[in-house]
């Protein structure tokens, strides 16, 4: 078992959505989440979050699922984020699930 993890900006919630739905994972969780950065960096198509004070509304989604699927999730993820050019891109994790209860 794997724990898929997606983090992204509110807006592309939907997106993600479809994603999981072309990777037959149909059940799964959000969590809204707000991403902060302490640093300098002026680029924020560099960096995930961005600088100083400002704030990035964002979403976590996340579900357990086969290796399989977790697979082809992130697979997915990944052609999406080409497609956006590089401007704030999906952020996908793929865990071991250790143990289950």
């Amino acid at each position: 078992m794997k724990l898929l993890i997606v983090t992204c900006l509110n807006e592309f919630l939907g997106d993600i959505s479809k994603i999981f739905k072309q990777a037959e994972i149909d059940v799964f969780s959000t969590s809204n989440i707000i991403g902060h950065r302490n640093g300098n960096n002026q680029n924020m198509l560099a960096d995930w979050f961005a600088s100083g004070d400002e704030q990035a509304d964002s979403v976590m989604i996340f579900t357990f699922t086969s290796q399989e699927k977790a697979t082809l999730g992130a697979e997915l993820i990944m052609n999406y984020n080409k497609s956006l050019g590089g401007s704030f891109p999906a952020r996908a994790f793929v865990l071991d699930v250790e143990k289950s209860i």
